[in-house]
């Protein structure tokens, strides 16, 4: 089978995230990386591209122009990844898609509900996929959690509890790095900070393990840094379309916290839990029973967690081969086949409608609200 054609906008030299994009879409064999407009000087970024590989002809100088030069070739991209700053993600999405490409964006997809709507819309009418990289649900026992879900191990869901914490913000002298002060700048970040930034997957996830949709929250937001316009440190509950009670918690300023993004799930019949820093355990236990460790590569698992663990039981898999599991449901999805765990544009509006009903909620004393995006009340 030849390898997919693939792009990639944004995630230079330097970047956070590019190198787990390109370690993840050639992980597996089934991309290449045959274009790129990696950074927003021309020149710097057409070398850079040219370093990975890339052709002098298809490394671009910016998006517009590799738009351009692709959609002419008869050998065009098959993916394009948007891994740019948050607010240009819409226009280039938006382009992309019309323009009859896939594409799969960094989060948020875009910076206002009606923008993603907009996505969603244009997604549909184009019949080409818009994925949204919440990497953290192609973790293979999160696909477990979910299939145990999915299966009634855990009855009728109860309570989900997620949160996702750190404390390399936490310094208060270091609050005008170029690197940290963006994050809580309205004119870069949009309307919210550290739950736009990191709350958004603990939320995304709650809904993807529980199988359901966010309807209403309560927030309270705190910029525990005075100089700080948006918040670093968020409280939100929540309730679920099927009854699940929801509480979520995430923060930058959490001191001696790495990476504390963890979920708790609790059932009629059981309960799991998963963390990031472990990811290869899951945490499960039934009713009256006794607590059990499930291991990654273990026999007995759910065909999706099966199917996304690529070494043997005990050998870690990381960040990176998380996305890469995105990247092989996106090579499935782009021949035919359905991936239902590939995180949509749907998911991603409704991540956005979240962002700005905590807003809203948060301004007004944690009033309740309904989080649906108006397209899918």
């Amino acid at each position: 089978m030849s390898k997919l054609k693939w792009g990639m906008i944004g995630g230079g030299e330097g970047s956070q995230i590019g190198p787990a994009h390109r370690l993840g879409a050639q992980a597996d064999g089934l991309f290449e990386l045959a274009a790129g407009a990696l950074d927003h000087r021309p020149d710097i970024g057409k070398e850079y591209g040219q370093r990975l590989g890339i052709p002098a002809d298809r490394s671009y100088g910016d998006w517009q122009e590799m738009l351009a030069g692709e959609k002419s070739r008869d050998d065009r991209i098959d993916l394009v990844t948007v891994a740019t700053p948050n607010a240009t993600h819409f226009e280039i999405t938006k382009s992309f898609l019309e323009s009859g490409f896939n594409v799969l964006c960094e989060k948020p997809m875009t910076m206002t509900v009606e923008e993603g709507e907009e996505i969603v819309r244009i997604a549909e009418k184009s019949g080409k996929i818009c994925a949204v990289n919440y990497c953290y649900s192609a973790y293979p026992m999160v696909r477990q959690a979910r299939a145990m879900v999915r299966a009634g191990e855990v009855g009728k869901i109860r309570l989900v509890v997620t949160e996702f914490s750190h404390g390399h913000h936490g310094d208060a002298t270091d609050a005008d790095n170029p690197r940290v002060r963006w994050r809580y700048d309205p004119a870069m970040a949009g309307v919210s900070g550290q739950f736009a930034d990191c709350g958004i997957h603990a939320l995304h996830m709650a809904s993807f393990i529980c199988d359901d949709d966010v309807e209403t929250l309560s927030a309270d937001f705190a910029s525990t840094i005075p100089s700080r316009e948006l918040e670093d440190d968020a409280m939100v509950n929540f309730r679920m379309g099927k009854g699940t009670v929801g509480r979520l918690w995430t923060s930058s300023v959490a001191i001696g916290r790495q990476h504390g993004f963890a979920i708790q799930v609790f059932g009629e019949t059981g309960g799991m839990k998963w963390t990031s820093e472990q990811p290869n355990q899951l945490i499960y236990t039934p009713v009256g029973g006794r607590t059990q460790i499930i291991e990654k590569g273990e026999g007995g698992l759910h065909e999706d967690a099966q199917r996304l663990s690529r070494v043997a039981i005990a050998h870690p898999e990381g960040f990176p081969l998380a996305v890469a599991n995105i990247y092989c449901d996106l090579a499935d999805a782009i021949r035919g086949e359905t991936r239902d765990g590939l995180p949509n544009a749907a998911d991603g509006v409704r991540s956005m409608a979240a962002v700005h009903t905590a807003v809203a909620s948060a301004r007004n004393n944690g009033e309740w609200m309904d989080a649906r995006p108006s397209m899918f009340r």
